[in-house]
């Protein structure tokens, strides 16, 4: 894949576009810089090369001509291009990553006219809850509970917002706390209280962190209720918040089109139509109710080069061919360990704080291409559409005199994308003629050789830039000696560094009724199911250190909090997690508020490797400690042995983890890990 950047220059020189040291010059005619690259091999950098050049020439033999021309008016007002964190903890990672190295990744993917340039940042709405790759913490775990400083969504917004102060802000809930249900497994069984609750977000967002949210979506991807959204407006209403505008439903374009067409009450609430994964199509109803449309979420694929592609291809497209005028890509960093589900499926990778290796892959890039060179209230022009062989093209302009093109040509087999099902199609190498009418030029052209897997961009704007910084720290595997004695007062996060929440959610404590060595202690503190998204575990969990890890020694003190029926564990190569952690096999060492204990080779319980007893009791704490080796593990019970010699034949390795046997309050302490 290549990426050309031209700026149209008002000077009437004559010159043609450079390129990079090896490449053959192109035909670009109407330039006053170049932006050129491979995004399909990391090691070539594009550059800004300034020319000062500028000549229009007619097409050369066999291409195809078109007109760019506002005479009949501008197409749809440009909304912007934006990344999503969460659904879930897709940014857990990125947070515990040491300066420079944070604020160099915020800056590519927010800083303008420096790397992604983006325009939109979308977060979760924390449930309590698995969504994907991990637990998001709700800002109401029960009913009577407020805090507006759990997770790191707030951090992110704020880090947003602090270098493009212009970049809208979206709230999306995936799952929801146990008691909004109201006895039930469903948001909408009192559907005032999860107004009530989706509000608050929004209203904590403006008067604890001065953050604007702009828009809010329903329930991602599952069903939607008129009365809810009707009663999220109300309340939003009332509390001030009356412009942000709603976005439905987070899933496909219908039902919600037609039930939008169909009634006008609801038509009146729902600003938007939002859908996930088009294809780069709309449906007809969504086009009939002249409603904003957008790709709400999109792209969630490998950040390789196909990805680069992928992302290329619907950038364009989903405007060319569904009139979408706005595109989220999940995720916006793949913040997370790498094999979790939809591993690298960001924007740019950044899974490694604890040796500050970083990458920015070409989806960067290819964003850059549209966001460096626009702003939303642009309008697309409404001569884009396909090239003849191949291909696509959009334009766009501020109606001030500034107009910016980006052609793309992205073969079939270099963009597909996660999903849904890319059907067959082909380009071919081309010549084409852009003529400029209207107010932009008279009678005004350049000519473009276009390659294979290529994306170029044409425009009046000329602050775009390809910013860099010198090479992050290289890549290095967890450490395999960590320990975390959670001694931190004021800590920066709810969150322990490193430690990714699997089901449930663990959060810094200060236990004040502990006047010994756990005064500071980190807590599992979910105590109802929450209304899930995805499977989560009836166990709660959460993960930690280096997949790979196969024989290894975990050690941590424990409180069993919850009487007589409750438990925790350690475990080591844990090998599942995400959306599939339900299931996950591993080695378990569990010890209960009954007296006793188990080894399990899985989360569950199910089965079984020893057990017995133990004497342990809530209220005490005891330190566990797990030793695995080969095919064989041990347990220490308060330093002594407790049991021996148990046969470990899979899984052969994984992660270290900690956990509670149900939904319970439960600290851990003085956690280490030795991995050889």
């Amino acid at each position: 894949m290549k990426r050309r950047h031209c700026r149209l220059a008002r000077p009437a020189h004559s010159d043609v576009c450079d390129q990079l040291t090896g490449w053959q010059p192109a035909s670009v005619t109407m330039a006053a810089a170049v932006w050129s690259g491979r995004a399909l091999q990391h090691q070539a950098r594009p550059h800004l090369h300034l020319l000062l050049s500028w000549a229009c020439l007619s097409a050369g033999l066999g291409a195809a001509v078109h007109v760019l021309d506002d005479k009949r008016g501008l197409g749809s007002e440009f909304d912007g291009i934006g990344g999503l964190s969460g659904g879930g903890a897709t940014s857990r990672l990125l947070v515990n990553y040491p300066e420079p190295y944070r604020s160099q990744i915020l800056d590519y993917l927010f800083k303008p006219n420096f790397g992604a340039s983006l325009h939109i940042l979308k977060v979760e709405i924390g449930g309590d809850a698995q969504t994907t790759d991990g637990t998001e913490s709700s800002h109401m775990h029960y009913e009577n509970d407020e805090n507006y400083f759990r997770g790191y969504e707030w951090w992110l917004m704020k880090e947003a917002k602090k270098r493009n102060p212009n970049i809208k802000l979206i709230g999306l809930p995936w799952a929801f706390p146990g008691w909004i249900g109201c006895g039930d497994d469903w948001p909408y069984t009192c559907p005032d209280k999860t107004a009530y609750y989706v509000a608050l977000w929004i209203h904590g967002a403006k008067v604890y962190h001065n953050l604007d949210i702009d828009y809010v979506g329903i329930w991602n991807e599952r069903a939607y209720n008129k009365k809810y959204i009707q009663l999220l407006r109300y309340t939003m209403d009332k509390m001030g918040l009356e412009q942000v505008k709603i976005i439905a439903s987070d899933n496909l374009w219908e039902p919600i089109s037609s039930s939008v067409l169909q009634d006008s009450e609801l038509y009146d609430v729902v600003n938007i139509i939002g859908a996930h994964y088009p294809g780069t199509l709309s449906s007809t109803n969504a086009k009939k109710t002249q409603k904003k449309l957008w790709s709400s979420e999109d792209y969630s694929t490998v950040n390789d080069n196909v990805g680069g592609g992928c992302w290329a291809r619907i950038l364009n497209q989903n405007y060319v061919n569904g009139n979408i005028t706005s595109t989220i890509a999940w995720n916006l960093v793949a913040g997370y360990y790498k094999e979790l589900p939809f591993g690298r499926d960001g924007l740019m990778t950044a899974d490694e704080p604890w040796s500050g290796h970083y990458e920015v892959q070409s989806p960067i890039w290819i964003t850059a291409h549209t966001t460096q060179f626009t702003q939303p209230g642009w309008h697309y022009l409404k001569t884009v559409g396909h090239l003849q062989k191949g291909g696509s093209y959009v334009a766009l302009t501020d109606g001030k005199g500034n107009i910016t093109i980006i052609i793309e040509t992205m073969t079939h087999d270099h963009s597909i994308c996660i999903r849904p099902t890319l059907p067959p199609f082909n380009v071919s190498q081309q010549n084409v003629t852009f003529m400029l009418q209207g107010s932009f030029l008279v009678n005004g052209s350049f000519s473009l050789e276009l390659k294979l897997d290529e994306i170029c961009t044409i425009t009046t704007i000329s602050t775009g830039n390809r910013g860099s910084f010198p090479e992050p720290p290289a890549s290095k595997p967890f450490p395999r000696e960590y320990s975390d004695d959670f001694n931190v007062e004021t800590p920066p996060f709810s969150e322990a560094p490193n430690f990714a929440d699997q089901t449930g959610v663990f959060e810094y404590f200060i236990n004040y009724q502990d006047p010994g060595d756990h005064v500071f202690t980190l807590r599992q503190v979910v105590t109802q199911r929450p209304i899930t998204w995805a499977s989560d575990a009836d166990q709660t969990i959460s993960i930690i250190g280096d997949y790979k890890w196969k024989d290894l020694n975990v050690t941590c003190d424990v409180l069993i909090e919850k009487a007589n029926t409750g438990g925790v564990f350690v475990a080591g190569r844990v090998n599942e997690g995400g959306q599939d952690v339900r299931h996950a096999p591993g080695l378990f060492f569990w010890i209960f508020a009954n007296g006793k204990y188990t080894v399990t080779n899985d989360l569950p319980g199910k089965i079984v490797l020893a057990s017995g007893l133990s004497g342990t009791r809530a209220g005490t704490w005891h330190t566990l400690t797990l030793s695995i080796k080969d095919n064989s593990a041990y347990g220490l019970l308060n330093g002594n042995l407790l049991w021996n010699g148990v046969r470990v034949l899979q899984p052969h390795n994984g992660w270290a983890a900690i956990g509670t046997r149900t939904f319970e309050l439960a600290q851990f302490d003085n956690f280490r890990v030795q991995a050889s």
